[in-house]
Order: C-alpha cells, then structure tokens, then sequence
C-alpha cells in the first residue's frame, strides 16, 4: 500500500505559522514551492502578555530570520537537527461544552508521559463548564469562543486563530464541543483539527447528532454495533476523513445510558491513542486520500 507521510505532523499552515524559539541553531523544513530553506533562530527571552482577558495569555517572539540553504551544509547536522524539531512536544487546544472526560483523559496521558504534548489552553463555548473548570484548577488557560448573549467576554473567529497562534498550537482536539468550527479555523489549521463522535460514522452523524441523541437512534435503528470514531474536521458537522473507530456491541436490551457508557469507555483509550500517535508524527496517508496510524511497534504496518 503506498502511502506518504505528511509533513512536521499536519502543523498548521507554514506560511502564518509562529516562530519556534528553539535557540540558535538550523533546521531544514519542506515547503511546496522550494526545495529547501534553513532557518537561523536567535534565542529570545519569552514575556507573559496579557491580553486583558481573565484566564487568557500568550507569549510573544522575536520573529525568525530567514537565509538562503547552502549546497555545502552537512547533511548529517540537517538530519539530526530535522530530528530533533520533529520530537519536540507538541502543543495541543482541547475545545469542549460541557465535563470534558476526554479532555481528562487527554491531559492526564500528557502528565504520567504516555503522550508526547501538552494541553496549553482550553476553548469553550460555556466559561464555567466542568471542562473549563477542570482546566483552571490545573492551570491551562480557557479562552471563550464563540461569544454568546449570557457570556461577558468571547473572541471573533480570527481573534481564535490569532490566539491559538500565540500559543503556538500544533493540533486542536474537539472533545465534546458542540459549535461548529469556523472556517477561518480549518483554513488555518488544515488537516491539524480532529473531533471525536459517538457513532460509527458515516452513520448517526451530522447536525443534531449529539450527546444522548446519538445512542438512541442507534438503539432505535436496531443496529448491532456502535462505537466512537475520530476524524478529521472540516466547514461542516462529521464529515472530514475518518481517522481511526472502536467497536461495540449493541445489547438487545440495552438503555441508551448503558450504550452511552460503554462507548464512552473506549472512547477515552480511542482518544489517547490517536493524540499519541498525533504527537508522534506516525500518521501517514494512502494514495487515494484515506488517512492510516503508523504502527508504533512496527512502522511499516498501518491501520
């Protein structure tokens, strides 16, 4: 099966994309339209900047100068220097509506060190959801988006951008978040943004399927089998290219609580398991277009 590996991890569009102070050193990255360029990064104090927003910061950099690639560059200094930016932690947006388990589960795989990121700010649409308190009282900032009647602060879709930016995203993770996503977002963060939805979709999926509706329909389909299915996001509800699924039986007498459950269940491994393989630069796509998981054990197995 052919297959080719996407560039730096789906970053977000290079061409807006934030300076990396990493210290002075080079590294090589690929752009469409040149071969190659090396990039110098002066090492640069970092300096916490309010922007006037309870729980909302972001840091500030000095910009990164650019210089024409050498024909005599050592290509084994390129090679471990490409090395080393494409390990580094990568920096993940959690957006969420309401508790946030997965949220959760996400965050606490990134502390006990199975998930090689961090959770750098929280987005939500409900300022005092269990999601976005769970995140103060661990000390990740939350950002409101987007402003609505009953909130006092909020941002405009390309504030958001902006922000994320500043944080310097590598990957934003819908967790429960029940707006639609802008697409001044997915424009910037093409291929970087992914949802996770509890049904086998394509099916129960779309605008009005959510929460509690979904596992009825599925029991009132008749439908044997379920299970959470992350995928990629675009302009519209569920229907970006499907990333990774987890099976389960549906009980002939199951409650849609009962289903609930054990969806969420797996969707909390399901999760974890995406977002590591995310951080580590092991997704890869087919020929035609269908987004695989590298193998961690044995790279040239996909799934």
């Amino acid at each position: 099966m052919e297959i080719q590996h996407i560039v730096s991890g789906f970053s977000a569009k290079l061409s807006s994309a934030p300076s990396i102070p990493i210290g002075k050193q080079l590294f090589s990255l690929k752009f469409p339209s040149i071969q190659s360029q090396n990039f110098e990064v002066p090492s640069g104090d970092f300096y916490s900047i309010s922007i006037g927003k309870k729980d909302r910061f972001y840091s500030s950099r000095r910009r990164v100068r650019c210089r024409s690639s050498s024909n005599t560059a050592d290509p084994n200094k390129e090679n471990e220097v490409r090395a080393q930016v494409a390990g580094r932690r990568k920096k993940l947006a959690v957006f969420v509506s309401g508790g946030g388990s997965n949220f959760k589960s996400i965050h606490e795989a990134s502390k006990r060190g199975s998930l090689h990121g961090d959770v750098v700010v929280l987005v939500t649409n409900k300022s005092e959801c269990g999601g976005a308190e769970y995140a103060r009282n661990h000390g990740i900032p939350v950002i409101v988006f987007p402003k609505a009647k009953a909130e006092s602060d909020g941002l405009s879709p390309n504030d958001l951008v902006a922000t994320l930016r500043r944080f310097e995203v590598d990957f934003i993770l819908l967790a429960g978040y029940l707006k639609l996503i802008p697409v001044e977002l997915t424009r910037a963060y093409e291929r970087s943004i992914f949802n996770i939805h509890p049904s086998l979709l394509p099916a129960f999926g779309g605008k009005g399927y959510y929460g509690m509706k979904v596992h009825k329909a599925v029991i009132a389909s008749g439908a044997r089998f379920s299970g959470p299915t992350i995928h990629f996001v675009d302009e519209h509800y569920d229907t970006g290219r499907i990333l990774a699924q987890r099976v389960v039986p549906v009980l002939a007498n199951d409650t849609a609580e009962e289903l609930a459950a054990r969806v969420l269940r797996e969707e909390h491994q399901l999760y974890v398991e995406v977002a590591e393989a995310l951080c580590e630069d092991r997704i890869v796509w087919r020929k035609d277009g269908v987004p695989l998981i590298q193998s961690k054990a044995n790279p040239n197995e996909t799934y």
